[in-house]
């Protein structure tokens, strides 16, 4: 299954041995998801990390199973929609909170981490209209929180700092 796979080349980091030989080490591969029940009562399945299984076409028409490799993670994220705010909570472990960029256009979130070691990126769809200029963000133990107030549409992209 992982024959022919490409791999990021910073994925792949390559090492010799005192005795001549070579040892190839591969990843940080991160797959998981998580099951909510969303508000009309149906489930919601929601994929984070940097692998995603994937089928290809094969030869004559069939599929064959693979593994699509980013160089970023996409990090696990909840939303919930409250009365008068949307919540956002994402796990970004190992960064800094000066690391963390997050923009937001009152329906749309984008949340950017570009390290040495860490990279995640999460382009999120809000379910509701939010007011990106009364939004507030923290960050404590590996863990983000927004608050986004809602509002009607037509707010252009605005940058949240986090506290």
């Amino acid at each position: 299954m992982f024959r022919g796979m490409e791999l990021p080349k910073d994925l792949i980091r390559e090492r010799k041995l005192p005795g001549g030989g070579t040892v190839k080490e591969m990843g940080p591969f991160v797959y998981g998801y998580s099951f909510s029940q969303g508000p009309d009562g149906k489930p919601v399945i929601r994929e984070f990390g940097n692998v995603k299984p994937s089928i290809r076409g094969g030869p004559f028409g069939m599929s064959k199973p693979s593994l699509d490799v980013k160089e970023e993670r996409e990090p696990l994220v909840d939303t919930i929609v409250q009365s008068d705010n949307v919540k956002v909570v994402a796990e970004l472990p190992g960064v800094e909170k000066s690391d963390i960029a997050l923009e937001c256009d009152g329906r749309n979130l984008v949340l950017k981490v570009d390290t040495d070691k860490h990279r995640y990126y999460k382009s999120l769809e809000l379910p509701v209209e939010v007011d990106p200029d009364t939004s507030k963000a923290s960050y404590k133990n590996g863990v983000l929180e927004l608050i986004l107030r809602r509002k009607s549409p037509g707010n252009k992209a605005k940058q949240i700092q986090i506290e």
